[in-house]
C-alpha cells in the first residue's frame, strides 16, 4: 500500500501569540510548541511572522529558529521602521493563498486570534484545506469566529494544551 504523507503548514502571527499568552501570564516554550504542532497537526513547515526585526531581539530569533520555525519579517521602508505598526496579517493571508495556488500542502493551521483571517479561513474550509486556528487566549479571539465549528479551533490556554507547550523556568 502507498500511503501519502500528510504535509500541513502553519502560519503564526508572532505578536498576537506573544501578547495573547503574556496577557494570561505565561510563555510559549518554542521547542515544545514546534513539537506539538508536528505531532498533533503534522506540520512540516511552520512560518513565524514578525512585524520587523530588532537588533536587541537576535537571541529570541535564534531560539525560535533553532526550535524549527521559519522566521519571516514584514518588509518595511528602512526610514519608517520605528513609525509603523508591524502588522503581518496581509503577509500571512498572501502566503496562505500562494501555498494554496502552488498546492504545496494538505491543510493549514493558523495561530492568532485576529479576525483578519476569517475570509481566508472560510475559503480554506470550503476547499477542505483548513485544519485549525489556535487562539492564544479566549479574550482576544475575534468575535468573527463565533460561528466557526469547534472542530476548527482550540485555545492555547486550554489546560491540557498549555501544560504541553508552556515555558517553565528551571530552578536555580
Amino acid at each position: 500500500m502507498d500511503f501519502k504523507k500528510i504535509r500541513n503548514i502553519a502560519f503564526i502571527d508572532g505578536q498576537n501569540l506573544y501578547l495573547g499568552t503574556a496577557e494570561d501570564n505565561w510563555q510559549i516554550d518554542y521547542a515544545k510548541f514546534r513539537t506539538y504542532l508536528h505531532d498533533k497537526y503534522h506540520i512540516e513547515d511552520a512560518y513565524y511572522f514578525f512585524g520587523f526585526g530588532l537588533a536587541d531581539q537576535r537571541e529570541l530569533y535564534k531560539k525560535i529558529q533553532k526550535s524549527g520555525f521559519i522566521i519571516i519579517f514584514k518588509e518595511h521602508n528602512e526610514n519608517l521602521k520605528g513609525k509603523k505598526k508591524g502588522n503581518v496579517d496581509t503577509d500571512i493571508v498572501f502566503e496562505a493563498m500562494k501555498s494554496l495556488i502552488e498546492e504545496s500542502f494538505d491543510r493549514i493551521v493558523i495561530v492568532s486570534g485576529d479576525g483578519d483571517y476569517k475570509k481566508v479561513i472560510d475559503y480554506l474550509i470550503r476547499k477542505n484545506r483548513f485544519e485549525k486556528i489556535l487562539f492564544p487566549n479566549k479574550k482576544n479571539a475575534s468575535s468573527l469566529y463565533k460561528k466557526l465549528g469547534s472542530e476548527y479551533f482550540d485555545y492555547l490556554k486550554n489546560p491540557r494544551l498549555q501544560a504541553k507547550i508552556e515555558y517553565l523556568k528551571r530552578a536555580p
